[in-house]
């Protein structure tokens, strides 16, 4: 989807969603990444695999915009979630003012530099296959990217934007499977993302032979449910309630570079 088509979903300048209160946010802040640095805590699979699916393109597309050719963009994508396990470091961050995603590419920029340090390493990740990934279709997505001026930390920035997007209509899209409403979703997800007045709401009903009041609703529900859910997804790896609106207005900045 384009991501012209997506950005009206959300406009954190008129959000009418209330801001999350303190003692709420302390419970989910963070929580991923201390849980994927933690391999004795509950669901520490999912949280790394949660990481692993958010970040690793990004910082790929980060690295094939700054010069690295396919191979070396794959070798160092693997092999810095691996030395991160390795070292333990997700273990020992700790929440600070600033962005989980702001840490992660300083940590590669580091662990690049450094590269040489590891240059015995065999295998991808010095020995230890953390993502399980398909680099040709990593290439391609890369590919889809335009050839513009962009630089590599802004193509990063809006390669995790899209990602966050991604992961947001995934979550609804389970939400409404989960109730046996997926061909439902399936129809409406244009809707979700488009500009209202942009939707035919009437077409739609005449096609589903529903009433247009009902599309209306739905479509309407279908919003603020999105919109809980990319602010749940934003306030994982920020520190405060007041960085989750900062952090979402970063986010449809980065996409309209």
């Amino acid at each position: 989807m384009a991501v012209h088509e997506m950005t009206p979903m959300y406009d954190p300048k008129h959000s009418q969603t209330p801001t999350t209160g303190n003692a709420a946010f302390m419970t989910t802040r963070w929580s991923i990444v201390r849980a994927a640095g933690d391999s004795a805590a509950p669901k520490h699979e999912q949280a790394l695999s949660t990481l692993c699916e958010t970040y690793w393109f990004p910082l790929y597309a980060y690295l094939r915009r700054n010069g690295h050719d396919v191979n070396e963009a794959a070798d160092h994508t693997q092999a810095f979630f691996a030395r991160l396990l390795d070292k333990k470091y997700l273990g020992q961050v700790r929440p600070k003012p600033g962005k989980f995603r702001s840490f992660l590419l300083t940590a590669l920029k580091h662990f690049v530099s450094n590269q040489y340090k590891y240059a015995r390493a065999k295998k991808r990740g010095g020995g230890k296959k953390i993502l399980s990934l398909n680099y040709d279709q990593a290439e391609d997505r890369y590919a889809l990217e335009p050839a513009t001026d962009l630089s590599p930390e802004k193509l990063f920035e809006k390669s995790w934007a899209l990602t966050v997007l991604t992961r947001t209509m995934e979550r609804l899209e389970e939400e409404l499977a989960a109730r046996n409403r997926e061909k439902l979703f399936e129809h409406l997800r244009g809707y979700v993302v488009a500009e209202q007045s942009a939707v035919p709401y009437q077409d739609l009903a005449d096609k589903l032979e529903m009433s247009e009041g009902t599309i209306r609703v739905a479509v309407h529900r279908l919003r603020k449910r999105c919109k809980e859910i990319l602010r749940d997804e934003v306030a994982q790896t920020v520190t405060t309630p007041d960085e989750v609106e900062e952090e979402i207005r970063s986010l449809f900045t980065a996409l309209q570079a």
